[in-house]
């Protein structure tokens, strides 16, 4: 029998095959993107924990407002800030790893759990760690592993604008001294111009504090909320859902709601920190912690850096100890414990991430 006859009635069923591959490989990939998006909003609701926190810390340690009041102005401006004012942290995020599309969901979806599991780690110590750091150790540690350095856009800074894995750390580096600074100046202007003041003061005051929160959760959902958004982004076009980088709206809202729900069920930890373990905060000191963190913050967020709203706060709140020359009633240990979370969080988070794409890629494969 001619050999061409041999080969047709296997044809259908080597197609057939390859047909059922196909559609295995496809569910697999939409199983993981489904995952990793998943992780994504999960590490937006613990760094609601720590950074969307730190929003509400000094006003709730003054008594400026209740818990429950200081929740529902910091959510609506968290989300406000998340859906008016640009992107541009989020392509900054979304542009860390560089690898193939069908690479690419594994790498990010370990990363985000590696950051994760730090977030929760630290949290339940009550340590005001950068959700920033945490993210960019995660998915730097996963890339690396994965496809070497080459899988890592490096970058640095373009004009002003940070790029690439040493732009977002510059932007951590540099925060928190400008923080410190802004935090004393501010501290110091305001006793100046306070020298006068009466008690009758005091409403005002309080009012100023409201207006620095708002404008705080503001410049938080602009910048932290998009940490979460980029990676969505990235993986929604590796996973073929988007033909070009854009965040959607469905993920705008979703960030800004889980960001919401981790300042309401999980912050106060970290609120009891920075509103009362550092330093003994007065209403003008959270008044000039509150408007330095959001210059910065707020700055940072236009020009694209990735910064942490932790950080930030944490070294506003000691800048204003130092504005009041009361550095002996600065709690220092917990400034040290603080640092040593810092340092630790991009290689800790790198280590989780590398187990979890372990776990992920042996999952996969069966």
């Amino acid at each position: 029998m001619p050999r061409g006859r041999l080969d047709v009635p296997h044809a259908p069923s080597r197609t057939l095959a390859r047909g059922r591959t196909g559609l295995l490989n496809a569910s697999v990939v939409e199983a993981g993107l489904l995952i990793a998006i998943a992780l994504a909003l999960a590490f937006a609701l613990t760094n609601g924990f720590h950074d969307a926190a730190n929003a509400i810390a000094t006003l709730v340690a003054t008594r400026g407002a209740t818990p429950g009041q200081a929740v529902v102005l910091s959510a609506t401006c968290n989300m406000a800030g998340a859906l008016l004012l640009g992107e541009a942290v989020a392509d900054t995020v979304a542009g860390i790893v560089d690898l193939p599309a069908q690479r690419a969901i594994a790498v990010i979806g370990s990363g985000l759990a590696g950051a994760t599991l730090w977030n929760l780690a630290t949290w339940w110590r009550g340590l005001p760690s950068s959700s920033g750091h945490a993210l960019v150790g995660g998915l730097v540690g996963a890339a690396l592993v994965d496809g070497g350095a080459s899988a890592v856009y490096w970058g640095g800074l373009d004009g002003w604008r940070p790029v690439g894995v040493l732009g977002v750390l510059a932007a951590l580096v540099v925060s928190p001294p400008l923080g410190f600074l802004a935090g004393y100046l501010s501290l110091r202007a305001l006793r100046l111009l306070s020298r006068r003041w009466t008690q009758r003061w005091r409403g005002p005051v309080v009012r100023g504090e409201w207006l620095a929160t708002a404008s705080l959760s503001l410049a938080h959902g602009a910048n932290d909320s998009q940490k979460a958004m980029g990676v969505i982004a990235a993986l929604l076009l590796a996973g073929g859902h988007a033909s070009e980088l854009n965040v959607p709206l469905w993920a705008k809202l979703a960030c800004g709601i889980a960001l919401t729900l981790g300042t309401t069920l999980g912050g106060w930890r970290i609120v009891r920190t920075i509103g009362r373990r550092i330093f003994g905060l007065r209403p003008l000191d959270s008044l000039a912690s509150q408007s330095s963190s959001t210059a910065v913050i707020l700055g940072a967020s236009l020009v694209g850096g990735p910064v942490s709203t932790t950080q930030i706060v944490a070294s506003t709140v000691v800048g204003t100890g130092g504005g009041r020359r009361r550095w002996r009633h600065v709690r220092w240990e917990v400034v040290r414990e603080m640092g040593l979370a810092w340092a630790t969080t991009i290689p800790a988070s790198a280590a989780l991430s590398i187990v979890v794409l372990a776990i992920w890629e042996g999952v996969g494969s069966l």
